[in-house]
């Protein structure tokens, strides 16, 4: 089966042309006359020196359009994000209208294959969730998604990254938490690819810092996006302003403060280290405004980051963005609805690195290894909507047509055969079958299934990535490594 990836979006633009100059010149204004608060001193200095305005007293830089302009313009408007076989097959090439799927991070609960209640997630959960993404599809990268409940912080950088790098030949994203562990997890990926200078060739690590919502660069994300930097390690800082707590009630408004935050964070990276591979960030979504709760598989969650994803083009920037998420509880109809209507708009929006988009229920705090499955399937058929319907002489068949005239068919044609692949999406989960077959075979429904699917994967025999040479450099040289997940 032909799987689908970086395929051009761009076909649904849900803001306009003015729009996205009305959105930028209001950013703009934000940035000059409003500011951004920065509270680590190393980050307030850099945008000092560089031409901001700064109150040293409450830490506020006001910063001239034309200062925008140059330092964004000093990121790569395309990245590389690599995965591990060297036939290059696993690589992302992010920007552009290029599109990609994977999971997301960081939920604090998991569901068990079948199972509808959830625990505390594990650090083995890192594990077999990266054994799970390698064994789908259309799930394009994996994105750490869980965040361990049996590890102190110190030891939560290394031994997340470890994990999945040794269980999945995919690119491995994931939030960081120490200075500490990103200087670790640096050092290992580069025992992993060979030497320093391999890994910046072909990096197959990424990291996430953060932008606090509304305007602020605080001291931890600050200074963790900076030594990211300095490695020139691929780096997102993305923001998540919710609309009527964290940003206006208005997407309008909640734009503007989702741009003002992303780019700043894009400053701040070029600053540290100019031409580091940054991705311009979006985790935008609601609030229920009956008790003040995240929201994840709201509509309004897909038009804004669709609509961030129309931005990050204007400024020619490559795009982390959210999408695939559900508040069902359960894998229901519900998150499957949620889910497939929010990948769907920003992929066909031409979001790039679509994160969150395989797993996730219960507002983003549980990650679901039922809900993997289903979702590998959707996003497998929403590739085939990006991938449209192909226009030429040889898909419009004339002579086909021709001869098989009045009352023909297409049956035994060649030309069915030669397409029949390629041009038609086969479900890898979906139930196609009639209602005696269905029976026959246990009349299970898309949950069952999944169950069985997530289980059959995990039942199979572990396997290590990483050689074992330099997994026990690993385990030698790396401070709070687990021994587990290195066997």
């Amino acid at each position: 089966m032909k799987t689908r990836k970086g395929l051009p979006g761009g076909q649904y633009k849900v803001i306009s042309e003015k729009d996205i100059i009305k959105i930028h010149e209001t950013s703009l204004k934000v940035f000059a006359e409003i500011g951004v608060k920065v509270k680590f001193p190393e980050a307030l200095r850099l945008f000092e020196k560089n031409g901001a305005r700064v109150d040293k007293d409450s830490r506020v830089v006001k910063i001239p359009p034309d200062m925008v302009t140059e330092w964004i313009q000093k990121a790569p408007s395309t990245i590389l994000l690599c995965g591990r076989d060297e036939n290059k097959d696993l690589d992302c090439e992010i920007g552009g209208n290029k599109v990609y799927f994977g999971t997301g991070g960081t939920a604090l609960n998991v569901q068990d294959p079948g199972s509808t209640s959830s625990r505390r997630s594990k650090l083995e959960d890192i594990v077999n969730m990266a054994r799970l993404v390698d064994a789908l599809d259309n799930i394009h990268f994996y994105m750490l998604n869980v965040y361990p409940s049996d590890l102190s912080e110190k030891d939560v950088d290394v031994n997340r990254f470890g994990a999945a790098l040794n269980r999945t030949r995919k690119h491995v994203m994931g939030g960081v938490y120490t200075m500490e562990g990103v200087r670790n997890v640096i050092k290992m990926a580069e025992f992993i690819a060979g030497s320093p200078g391999q890994l910046r060739d072909r990096p197959f690590i990424s990291m996430v810092t953060c932008v606090i919502s509304p305007l602020t660069l605080d001291e931890t994300y600050a200074q963790l996006t900076m030594e990211a930097a300095r490695n020139r390690i691929p780096v997102v800082v993305p923001s998540e302003p919710l609309c009527g707590a964290t940003a206006p009630m208005t997407l309008a408004g909640n734009l503007v403060v989702q741009n003002v935050d992303s780019l700043a964070g894009v400053m701040l990276a070029q600053m540290t280290s100019p031409g580091t591979p940054t991705l311009y960030g979006c985790i935008s979504s609601i609030t229920d405004l009956r008790d003040m709760k995240y929201l994840s598989g709201a509509v309004e969650m897909g038009l804004m980051n669709a609509a961030s994803a129309q931005m990050a083009r204007f400024y020619d920037l490559p795009i982390y963005v959210t999408a695939g998420m559900s508040d069902s509880k359960v894998n229901d109809a519900q998150a499957g609805y949620e889910s497939a209507i929010t990948n769907l708009m920003v992929a066909l929006a031409g979001g790039n690195f679509i994160h969150d988009a395989a797993g996730f229920l219960e507002f983003c705090m549980t990650a679901s290894y039922d809900k993997m499955v289903v979702d590998n399937e959707i996003i497998g058929m929403v590739m085939r909507a990006v991938d449209g319907i192909k226009v030429n002489d040889e898909t419009l068949a004339f002579d086909l047509i021709k001869k098989a005239g009045p009352g023909g068919h297409f049956i035994s044609a060649r030309h069915t055969r030669r397409h029949m692949r390629s041009e038609l999406y086969k479900p890898q989960h979906s139930d196609r079958e009639n209602r005696d077959r269905w029976q026959k075979q246990g009349a299970k429904d898309s949950r069952q299934r999944a169950a069985g699917k997530a289980q059959e994967i995990l039942a199979r025999p572990t396997q290590s990535v990483i050689p074992g040479d330099v997994r026990e450099r690993i385990k030698q040289e790396i401070p709070g490594v687990r021994s587990f997940i290195m066997e």
